[in-house]
């Protein structure tokens, strides 16, 4: 399914798969393609707990990554809406400055650390320093929250 793209109604979707590739094409793709190939949704299979997933999109497209990311999903997004279905590592949305990141899942250390903008939900429980040296981002937990958060 690697660069797989489809259209469905009037947004064109495009599949990645990391057991197939590495991160660095699908993000290749998000910073330098995305703007002129008319994709508006964009999934992300196999994430197998990698890092950086989808890190600096500055594009209004909706990610959905199926599986377990890493440290640093979704960092220092603008405009992007970010779904995972599972968990994530430290620092997921870090120095986000819009859009949404939604987490299905638990988060790690410092998620939203250094936020500036958007919203940041994780469904399930954030570690230590959620949301630490928050700047404008809000964050909803679902579940509960580690020490230092909202610092």
């Amino acid at each position: 399914m690697e660069g797989l793209a489809v259209e469905r109604g009037a947004a064109v979707h495009r599949t990645f798969d990391l057991a197939t590739m590495p991160v660095r094409d699908l993000n290749h793709f998000l910073h330098r393609e995305l703007a002129s190939s008319g994709v508006g949704q964009v999934e992300v299979l196999n994430p197998g707990g990698k890092h950086a997933i989808a890190v600096g999109v500055d594009a209004p497209v909706d990610i959905d990554v199926r599986g377990h990311g890493g440290y640093y999903l979704a960092g220092m997004n603008k405009l992007a809406n970010v779904t995972v279905y599972g968990n994530v590592g430290w620092g997921v949305a870090e120095n986000m400055m819009s859009g949404v990141v939604r987490v299905k899942g638990f988060a790690s250390e410092s998620a939203g650390a250094s936020g500036h903008g958007g919203t940041l939900i994780v469904e399930g429980d954030a570690s230590l320093r959620c949301g630490i040296s928050m700047k404008g981002i809000d964050i909803v937990v679902g579940g509960r929250v580690g020490n230092f958060s909202a610092f």
